[in-house]
């Protein structure tokens, strides 16, 4: 196992931390989750998110409770949580009090702000880091305004992923040095960072970046493309090998040869013949048609549909996890893929408390 080695102590909810920790499990290591005494049942997402970690429960306003994190944590490698800053100081449960037990303790505090700065205490969620950092602004269209995005792009992209990436970076630190570390991972940080290719327009040129004005936010014609029975397809085709094969899908070869740059009027023309042309047949239609073309164009699928595409399964992207009762629930199976390792799915998240008796008797 990958990451059998390590053991990480998780006080996270909702979404990003638990996504974080399902990543590291999946991946081998030991996650046990703390969670809060109820008599709640256990959620889908919570069986999926949750998927091979234990679970125990403690009131963290009992002192008794900090005295048993405190010993448990003395055989842990990382603590993860995710409250608002301050809060695990108040506990006496913060990376100053816990290294004292544990010296070579990694202490990532994932939060929407970040322990710093004048937000550091303000509540927020994916919609508001994306504001904050930009990213909003321009995605959507001048019509509609910003994007109301499927995922959450601030909890996952921004939080979960980086909370990992900062993780690891300090296994290897401490595998070096012997050394732990706190970590401060801000979604909001991570987000703005996440405008990776844009930035440099308004950074090193002082374009402001809006949207339906830049080349992949739908100022040219890559873009969504309704059919004829209301569907779409995505249209990627910016390179001219793959914008000729979809000028010859489409039955308009005589606009392969128009030339895309500094020239407004040519690439709203091209884009409204595009248009014109995916008005004219259905979803299946056109699902046909390309299957026959590699020109960077593919159908949005439900994700019904999705779970059911022919590279997704070959790739073993749902797989059944044991729900502890003899039967097995389907889930998204681990993307991260490697010559040496193959995730073991142990159980869906199991319901609070489970491992009290095995935690707390030895």
């Amino acid at each position: 196992m990958l990451l059998s080695n390590l053991k990480v102590l998780d006080f996270s909810t909702l979404l990003p931390g638990p996504f974080a920790t399902l990543m590291l499990a999946d991946l081998g290591a030991d996650v046990l989750r703390v969670e809060r005494p109820t008599d709640g049942g256990t959620q889908s997402m919570d069986q999926y998110l949750n998927r091979s970690k234990r679970s125990i429960t403690l009131d963290l306003k009992q002192e008794a409770s900090i005295e048993a994190v405190k010993n448990i944590v003395k055989e842990y490698d990382i603590v993860l949580e995710q409250f608002r800053p301050g809060v695990m100081e108040r506990l006496g449960l913060g990376y100053e009090e816990l290294k004292k037990v544990n010296p070579q303790l990694i202490y990532c505090s994932l939060t929407g702000f970040g322990q710093t700065g004048p937000y550091k205490y303000r509540p927020g969620h994916d919609i508001n880091y994306l504001s904050i950092a930009g990213l909003s602004s321009y995605s959507g269209t001048k019509e509609d305004g910003p994007a109301k995005n499927g995922t959450q792009i601030a909890d996952l992209a921004g939080g979960s992923l980086h909370a990992v990436i900062g993780i690891l970076s300090a296994v290897i630190y401490r595998e070096r040095t012997g050394e732990g570390q706190s970590i401060d991972i801000s979604m909001t940080d991570c987000s703005f960072s996440l405008n990776a290719l844009s930035a440099p327009l308004n950074l090193q040129k002082g374009l402001e970046l809006k949207p339906e004005e830049l080349l992949l936010n739908g100022g040219s014609f890559y873009d969504y493309y309704q059919t004829k029975d209301g569907r779409y397809f995505s249209v990627g085709s910016l390179e001219p090998p793959f914008r000729k094969a979809l000028c010859k899908a489409i039955g308009r070869e005589d606009l392969a040869g128009i030339s895309m740059q500094n020239d407004d009027e040519s690439s709203r023309a091209f884009k409204q013949a595009v248009k014109e042309a995916f008005l004219d047949k259905t979803f299946a239609e056109w699902q046909e048609i390309f299957a026959e073309y590699e020109a960077c164009v593919e159908p949005v699928l439900t994700f019904t549909e999705a779970v059911e595409h022919p590279q997704l399964k070959e790739r073993g992207m749902i797989v059944d996890v044991p729900d502890g009762n003899g039967n097995t629930q389907r889930q998204i199976a681990c993307p991260i893929k490697t010559s040496v390792f193959k995730p073991e799915y142990k159980h869906v998240g199991p319901k609070a408390g489970t491992s009290n008796q095995e935690i707390f008797t030895n």
